[in-house]
């Protein structure tokens, strides 16, 4: 879809929503196709059946977006965006086996037994090998919060980039690197939040569970960021609005 959208109207598809969210939807296929098939075909569903017809037509771009930022600043927000959600959905599956049957906290490593601590006793001493129930889930923990990690860290360079971008590109169409356009709030929020998330990530002590709190956090205020402020209409990404 995306190569013949690109022949038809001679532009980087990502000119409205509908485009948008269907290079978000290839994205996700690309990135991790077992983990985020799901959303993917929702998104793709979202934009086919929700999105008024006459969004979904190939016609020019308006001008405010013929610009060479199109493709850098577009793209890489995109792509930042099916990352951080990536990581974010890896975070909310972190918690959900926190609040299992069992409250415990890992401590250790890949490679070496793993010992539980539990909010609601001092200390467990007993090691659990990884051959175990409890040490597969500890193992389990482990990975969920090293893949989490890199996917925000890898999303959040490319939001970084797409926000520099987007304000160079912004000074140039209208003379303002930052006018607190709805979207370009709820951007800033974003990167913060999940600036937030790798700073507390660095601490031992909210390794897991904490810093999957600010992860989780941030799945919401992705969509919030990429649908949510188009229901308004207004400001200056109201082209892909969607009332």
């Amino acid at each position: 879809f995306l190569t013949t959208r690109f022949f038809q109207t001679q532009h980087l598809p990502l000119g409205n929503l509908y485009e948008s969210l269907m290079f978000l939807s290839w994205g996700f296929f690309r990135l991790s196709a077992p983990v985020l098939a799901t959303s993917a075909l929702l998104v793709h569903a979202f934009a086919v059946l929700s999105l008024p017809h006459k969004m979904r037509e190939s016609m020019s771009l308006v001008p405010a977006l013929q610009s060479q930022w199109l493709m850098m600043h577009v793209s890489t927000t995109l792509i930042s965006y099916a990352t951080l959600l990536f990581g974010s959905l890896l975070a909310i599956v972190l918690l959900s086996i926190f609040h299992g049957e069992i409250k415990r906290y890992c401590v250790g490593n890949l490679t070496n037994n793993f010992e539980f601590r539990n909010k609601n006793y001092p200390l467990i001493s007993k090691n659990f090998p990884e051959t175990n129930h409890y040490g597969k889930k500890c193992q389990l923990i482990h990975l969920l919060d090293k893949w989490t990690y890199q996917a925000i860290s890898l999303g959040f360079s490319f939001l970084t980039i797409g926000i520099i971008s987007g304000a160079v590109w912004a000074n140039e169409a209208w003379g303002s690197y930052w006018s607190w356009d709805p979207k370009e709030t709820w951007a800033l929020i974003t990167w913060l939040i999940y600036a937030i998330y790798l700073h507390i990530r660095i601490n031992k002590k909210w390794m897991g569970k904490g810093s999957a709190m600010a992860a989780s956090m941030g799945f919401f205020l992705v969509w919030i960021c990429f649908l949510g402020v188009n229901l308004l209409g207004v400001g200056l990404h109201n082209y892909g609005w969607l009332i």
